[in-house]
């Protein structure tokens, strides 16, 4: 089976093909020949990811999904949310991000936090969502190489790395995109 994965994020491309079957080959939209920036509008997570498959199966009519992903801080109430890949202003910029993130809670005590990924599978006419939490805080400093995005400063519940300080397997196993990647690959092999 191939499915066309709404992302050029080499890095989520690379997640995401690591905890798929074998029998499962994802195409990236350089793959099917979308090279513009596809519109990110949405004022929710659930609703950038929609918008992402709906454009590729009705501009290229390919079977996709798409995933949008967003850091949710309690203490911002559930900011940055939705604007997290810029929340630090175009263009987007990780260490920007996490700077302005850090700098934002220096003071704060209550350091929860919440990763969340919603998957939109377009897949035989129909439209399905899966979506995975990764419940955690965020640190007072950068830890570990790993990983991409705010993942230096996200510590996951119950472990005392963050997510940038663990091997691919083990965040793979625990992460929010990790989890919502499960339910999407169950959805598909329950139609075999």
């Amino acid at each position: 089976m191939q499915l066309v994965f709404a992302s050029n994020n080499k890095n989520k491309i690379k997640e995401i093909q690591q905890l798929l079957p074998e029998s499962i080959q994802i195409l990236s939209l350089a793959d099917i020949g979308c090279l513009e920036e596809i519109p990110e509008t949405a004022d929710t997570i659930e609703g950038n990811a929609i918008l992402k498959a709906n454009y590729v199966s009705q501009k290229y009519g390919y079977d996709c999904f798409a995933d949008d992903t967003g850091l949710e801080v309690t203490a911002l109430n559930g900011a940055p949310g939705v604007y997290s890949a810029r929340y630090a202003g175009e263009p987007s910029d990780s260490n920007a991000n996490m700077d302005k993130l850090l700098e934002v809670l220096k003071n704060e005590t209550n350091r929860q936090a919440q990763f969340k990924t919603v998957i939109a599978l377009n897949f035989n006419g129909s439209q399905q969502l899966f979506t995975g939490i990764a419940k955690g805080s965020i640190t007072e400093s950068r830890a570990g190489l790993e990983g991409f995005g705010y993942d230096p400063i996200f510590k996951p519940e119950n472990f005392k790395e963050t997510f940038a300080e663990m091997s691919s397997e083990l965040k793979n196993e625990i992460s929010h995109r990790g989890k919502a990647t499960r339910e999407l690959i169950s959805f598909l092999n329950s139609l075999k």
